[in-house]
């Protein structure tokens, strides 16, 4: 797809790291599926992979995570 920020790039499949803050905990997914702009680097994630790290994210802070770092695995 067409990149939405620098109108220029087309978006490629990879992967990416996402670092979460909530509620005083600190959570670090490495290789999170999304679409990379070839342009300006733009990442895209899709619904599901948002959905679920959420709820990811939750069940760590419920746990009382208070700094963590995992490689994002399709549930």
């Amino acid at each position: 797809m067409k990149c939405a920020v620098c109108k220029h790039g087309e978006t490629k499949p990879g992967t990416t790291s996402v670092t979460l803050e909530r509620r005083g905990a600190t959570l670090v997914f490495r290789e999170v599926p999304a679409l990379i702009c070839d342009n300006c680097g733009e990442i895209y994630h899709d619904e599901a992979v948002v959905t679920q790290l959420m709820q990811r994210a939750e069940e760590a802070v419920r746990a009382g995570v208070e700094i963590d770092v995992r490689r994002y695995a399709v549930a």
